[in-house]
């Protein structure tokens, strides 16, 4: 297969290159600019010439800041909002021509926390967001031959999910909060917090092909799935709490979270 790959650093691309075949070409693109989504629309336009373009993948995300929501303010969810969603949004609409022309694939990459929200700020809600973006152009395409496919992999081991850099922000974001929260959730609390958020590299999956796997099926199979779940967390538990009555579900994330110190 002949692969445009878009990358944020010139360094992400060169790497990129130098594991790959030549079949594989490299575009710098920041999603969140809409003049470099316009740059980046005319290099595959003019690689793809009247065929079109058969596969477009939206996996740009970021997940930092993320926590609890009485840490955060309005600029950390639209941080996270700009790339995850609205990347994905402007991105999917700008290349829709060439996609609609191969009667082709697009494949967003959400989340298993597009099914059930663990946690504050803008993470979740971006791919709740993804999810219903998904559905609605799921439905639009499907008069011109185009199919839309969601994965929603669970916690697996890169850089969005790395526990160091995850408690490195939520101690930033700590020190930078009233003494009216600090005093409400309290330092255990906090160390809680921070204990479990480590636990993430040990519970997150190493095997990527796992989530590139179902890629490869959404781009490659007569018959793709709506919806993909990568990895036996997002299978086994998440996924199927997720179709728990919301009471229940509730219930069972209460009873395994910390509680802040001053709880009912």
């Amino acid at each position: 297969m002949r692969v445009l790959a878009a990358c944020l650093t010139e360094k992400g691309a060169e790497e990129l290159r130098n594991n790959t075949s030549d079949r594989l070409e490299t575009v710098i693109l920041d999603v969140t600019k809409t003049e470099s989504i316009v740059a980046a629309t005319q290099w595959v336009k003019e690689r793809v010439g009247n065929r079109g373009l058969w596969g477009l993948v939206n996996n740009a995300g970021i997940s930092i800041p993320s926590g609890l929501n009485v840490l955060l303010k309005k600029e950390h969810f639209a941080k996270i909002l700009d790339v995850n969603l609205l990347g994905v949004i402007e991105v999917t609409l700008s290349m829709l021509p060439l996609v609609r022309k191969a009667k082709g694939r697009v494949v967003n990459v959400s989340s298993i926390l597009g099914r059930l929200c663990l946690f504050g700020g803008g993470y979740c809600i971006s791919k709740y967001g993804v999810e219903a973006f998904s559905d609605s152009i799921r439905r639009e395409l499907s008069y011109f031959g185009v199919k839309v496919a969601i994965i929603e992999p669970g916690f697996f081991q890169t850089a969005i999910s790395s526990g160091d850099r995850h408690v490195s922000q939520i101690k930033m974001l700590w020190d930078q909060a009233s003494s009216e929260v600090k005093e409400i959730y309290g330092e255990k609390f906090l160390l809680a917090y921070e204990k479990t958020v480590k636990l993430l590299d040990k519970l997150s999956t190493s095997d990527l092909s796992l989530v590139t796997n179902c890629m490869e099926h959404a781009l490659t199979s007569r018959y793709p799935r709506t919806r993909y779940s990568a990895g036996w967390d997002a299978k086994l538990f998440y996924i199927p709490v997720s179709y728990l009555p919301t009471r229940l579900a509730d219930a069972i994330l209460f009873w395994t979270s910390m509680k802040p110190e001053k709880a009912l």
